[in-house]
């Protein structure tokens, strides 16, 4: 013993047996970890420690026949020309017992097989993969003690390696097995090196010899590019994280729905595609997509990008005489009016229609003392899920909207952030800003709403990120960079808007259609 102590070769070829022992037990490690997964979660820890402590058992117990092992070797019958040994049989067997469960194992993951029978999962039994761990350590053993008798000639040098790689590989197993739950291509990955695996125990079973090197590189390289893959997911995670989780459940949720997220690209040629061909009916309608977006991206917008526009505000003017203001009254289809003198920005209060009416049958004038009421505010910059608590207290009255400066910019009612979530609910005196004229073609009023706009179209883009404008003019006006001429054209994400209608102060109408896609020649 102190001999081999002292000796350099020995610890040499110790080091490179224990070395070459972990290499020939991953792939035993890994399927221990595959069958593990099946038992439930208490289990799988005691089944990792007896399948390993098996493979310690068997090698070791190999090991002590090692004699007996050589005489594997000797073939014990012939078949069309081709000697089998015992250890022909074994690895013939073994491999075959491979090739079927990596089979098994990959046809139930591909086809996407669930183990759940109803709500509760449906485990193996805890027999039944202690068994097959069995089976599995001894094609593996024999194979891993084969090769210590071909590397090292003395016994005691064999065991101690044989132990060191065991206490590695038991060590490694708990976070292996995690790894591998945790990345199911890394899962496919080991059945398919088991698959060889088993393959080349069958080919030498036969009496192929396939060198390990040729196993071993393939191996490696489908390794390294399992690895940049598993590197470039982790990196594409990283990024994912850093945007708000808002903004990412709410494309999950449109992409759940069947609808186009915010940078999918349009499918070339999708509108001039083959009338018969199949199509996948979505299991949500587009109305509804439309409406799930509108109220995903409420606690994104401000009041000023669902206000009533102040050049739009309808108001009652005490100073107007009172037969005008009776025929003003008549002719608006608006419940509430701002009321106001001189001027819209002198607010006096807020009064319903039929009240001022009232006053003016009864008194031939409109009293500001009685049957007003006092204005609510709100800030221009206010986020609709707040605006909505506001008008919940405001019992069915408007709220006035004024900037940073305290400028009246409009008024918001219930009905503007309905629109906001389930498109226009125009008034009698009113029309759709956003008409489709044709296929593929639609008259969009200037005031439009971006967003309600790129619901239409099933496009994104439209809507500003940052409100510096909050309807179709101000897109426009913000991609020529000022107020365009006639005629003038532009085009995003396979649409084309062109500027019809427009005078010296806005755009007032705008033609959208989709832009013709020339289709390559058979």
């Amino acid at each position: 013993m102190i001999e081999l102590l002292s000796d350099p070769a020995v610890w040499i070829g110790l080091l490179t047996l224990v070395v070459l022992e972990i290499v020939l037990g991953i792939d035993n490690l890994i399927f221990i970890a595959i069958l593990a997964e099946k038992l439930p979660p208490h289990q799988r820890d005691r089944a990792r420690l007896i399948g390993l402590s098996l493979a310690l058992l068997m090698r070791l117990g190999l090991l002590s026949i090692v004699s007996w092992l050589v005489t594997l070797t000797t073939p014990l019958f012939s078949l069309f020309g081709q000697g089998f040994s015992g250890r022909d049989l074994i690895l013939l067997l073994g491999g075959l017992f491979l090739l079927f469960k990596a089979t098994a194992e990959l046809h139930e993951r591909i086809e996407g097989v669930t183990h759940a029978v109803t709500g509760t999962a449906a485990y193996a039994s805890f027999g039944v993969v202690v068994a097959q761990i069995v089976v599995l350590d001894a094609v593996f053993s024999l194979d891993a003690v084969i090769t210590a008798v071909g590397m090292v000639d003395h016994l005691p040098v064999m065991m101690a390696a044989v132990i060191i790689s065991i206490a590695i590989m038991l060590w490694a197993s708990k976070p292996l097995t995690r790894f591998v739950n945790a990345h199911p291509t890394v899962v496919v990955l080991c059945l398919s090196f088991l698959l060889m695996i088993g393959l080349s125990l069958v080919a030498e079973g036969l009496g192929f010899h396939i060198p390990k090197g040729y196993l071993y590189g393939a191996i490696g390289f489908s390794v390294l590019i399992e690895a940049l893959n598993q590197w470039a997911r982790r990196n594409e995670l990283r990024h994912e994280a850093r945007r708000p989780l808002r903004e990412r459940t709410a494309e999950s949720v449109i992409r759940l729905l069947g609808g186009r997220t915010r940078g999918e690209p349009v499918p070339v040629g999708a509108a001039a595609a083959d009338a018969d061909a199949p199509v996948d009916e979505p299991a949500f309608g587009i109305e509804e997509r439309n409406m799930v977006s509108g109220v995903l991206s409420l606690a994104e917008r401000n009041v000023r990008s669902v206000m009533t526009p102040r050049a739009d505000v309808s108001w009652v003017d005490l100073d107007d005489d009172p037969e005008a203001l009776r025929e003003q009254l008549l002719d608006t289809p608006h419940g509430l009016f701002p009321v106001c003198r001189g001027s819209l920005d002198q607010v006096v209060g807020v009064a319903r229609a039929k009240d001022l009416l009232g006053q003016l049958l009864r008194h031939g004038r409109i009293d500001e003392g009685h049957g007003l009421r006092a204005p609510i505010y709100v800030a221009e910059s206010t986020r609709v899920i707040r605006l909505i608590d506001t008008l919940r207290g405001a019992r069915g009255q408007l709220a006035l909207v004024a900037d940073e400066h305290g400028t009246l910019t409009g008024v918001v009612t219930p009905i503007d952030v309905l629109e906001a979530i389930a498109g226009e609910f125009p008034d009698e005196d009113e029309s759709l800003e956003i008409q489709q004229t044709g296929p593929e073609a639609w008259t969009v009023a200037g005031s439009a709403d971006p967003h309600l706009l790129e619901q239409a179209l099933q496009t994104d883009g439209l809507a500003s990120e940052d409100d510096s404008y909050t309807s179709v003019a101000g897109l426009l006006l913000d991609r020529f960079g000022g107020l365009p001429a006639a005629e003038a054209a532009w085009v995003h994400d396979g649409w084309e808007f062109v500027v019809t209608g427009v005078d010296a102060q806005r755009i007032r109408e705008v033609v959208v259609r989709r832009v013709p896609v020339a289709l390559p020649e058979a």
